[in-house]
């Protein structure tokens, strides 16, 4: 009989060798829509009437072959009208492996929207121009990735084509760029030289540049390892909805309904109910309308507990043994993505998991250069697409892990509290400060003035 310990191992071994999240990036004219395109086409992942609609627009254009491009040309054209652009979600598969796209725009004021394809991508593909190489653009997406822990990293250099297929040309790009990206923390940087126009390395190996003796891009993504195995984390469940049917049928019925952000849950395990630091035992878990023993993360179900505790929206269950420490004063890694500043003294929302709560920037002790990874120390405020440090006071305490530990349960965004404008997105640094413990004392708040 097969263990609940090996049901949810073999659960994430099949999330990890079926399914992969990668995000795209590239500066403007790097010929990420080519390439997406060229991917999409050779893997056989287009349908007949989109190639046909894109042979005739080419045809029409004079052109001798399909511009591949225009399989993304929907969202460039939104752009051109002024549409809020977001990020575009592309799915397909190869007998080896599925796959989601987030396919990011590449202009300098959508690089905030990189923060969001990337924010749950195992890879990101970003892309050089082989006769620009490395350049500011280039440098940001590697700091993004670098900032959003993202584990493996694939340029491509692009373009091969018109620079001769010269192997010196990509070997000093490959060079630069992993020496740059080494320094930002990034685990695993693969250089693969690419040409997206004539598909040299995209999905079919080059017959132009035989002394690259790597992966093709589609190769690597169906090979790279990947692990979603989110159970291996001290287990996090945020509080969405408090189910209470208060019926002939269930009259008693008190339920936490949510989805469980890392780790396991298992009937009988005692737990602590943050912000307020009591604690229970889960008597029971509901998933699919059936009781079960044992649920884990991403999975999403109601939650019993033995006691008649006070729990609403924003509250974290986790293990008493595990519990994160809570604190009201949060310092992190930001990326600016809204288009006015946030400066000292701003008074924003912080959304962390499933709470929101007021705050005030107290401090941005540094911006990061992007040029030489230097740190510009108190620069005042944050512009868009800048990354800085910021240090946050909360009118309430949270109960935050670090980044590193855990992308869900260890970022935040920082929101406009006047209009909803999300202005930051930020990664809970390993130097945070908390509290030992639960935090009990009452919260002093003005609510005019927002003094915490």
């Amino acid at each position: 009989m097969t263990s609940t310990t090996d049901q949810v191992a073999g659960f994430a071994d099949l999330a990890a060798t079926t399914l992969l999240r990668f995000a795209t990036a590239g500066s403007v004219d790097d010929g990420k829509s080519t390439l997406v395109g060229r991917l999409l086409h050779d893997s056989k992942s287009i349908l007949t009437d989109q190639l046909e609609a894109v042979e005739a627009v080419s045809a029409q254009r004079g052109q001798d072959t399909p511009d591949l491009a225009l399989l993304t040309d929907g969202l460039r054209a939104e752009r051109e009208q002024g549409i809020t652009i977001d990020v575009a979600y592309r799915y397909f598969a190869t007998a080896r492996r599925r796959f989601i796209l987030a396919d990011t725009p590449g202009h300098v004021q959508y690089t905030r929207n990189m923060v969001t394809g990337a924010s749950t991508a195992d890879l990101a593909v970003v892309l050089v121009d082989a006769r620009n190489g490395v350049i500011e653009q280039t440098r940001r997406h590697a700091a993004v990735a670098a900032l959003l822990r993202v584990p493996h990293v694939v340029l491509a250099v692009n373009k091969m084509d018109l620079v001769g297929y010269e192997e010196s040309v990509f070997a000093a790009i490959a060079e630069e760029f992993t020496a740059y990206a080494s320094d930002l923390g990034v685990p695993e940087i693969t250089a693969i030289p690419i040409s997206a126009l004539a598909g040299d390395n995209v999905v079919e190996p080059s017959a132009h540049m035989d002394w690259y003796g790597g992966p093709t891009v589609l190769e690597h993504l169906e090979t790279v390892p990947v692990s979603h195995d989110l159970t291996a984390c001290p287990a996090r469940f945020p509080v969405q909805y408090v189910i209470r049917p208060q019926t002939a049928e269930h009259p008693d019925y008190r339920g936490y309904a949510g989805q469980i952000a890392s780790g396991v849950l298992r009937v009988g395990e005692a737990v602590t109910v943050l912000p307020s630091g009591r604690t229970s035992v889960i008597e029971g878990i509901d998933a699919l309308g059936e009781s079960v023993d044992i649920a884990w993360a991403p999975q999403s179900v109601t939650v019993r507990l033995k006691d008649d505790i006070d729990i609403s929206r924003g509250d974290l269950i986790a293990p008493s043994a595990s519990a994160p420490a809570i604190t009201q004063d949060v310092e992190a890694t930001v990326c600016h993505v809204a288009d006015q500043p946030l400066a000292v003294g701003a008074r924003v929302l912080i959304k962390h998991t499933t709470r929101t709560v007021k705050a005030i920037v107290k401090e941005i002790p540094s911006r990061l250069t992007l040029d030489d990874l230097s740190q510009h120390p108190n620069p005042g405020q944050l512009v868009a697409n800048d990354i800085g440090r910021v240090v946050v006071r909360t009118a309430e305490p949270l109960a935050l892990d670090s980044y590193a530990a855990s992308r869900r349960t260890g970022s935040f965004l920082l929101i406009d509290p006047a209009d909803g404008t999300t202005l930051a997105a930020g990664m809970v640094g390993e130097a945070f400060a908390a509290t030992a413990g639960p935090e009990t004392s009452a919260v002093q708040a003005d609510e005019e003035g927002w003094d915490f």
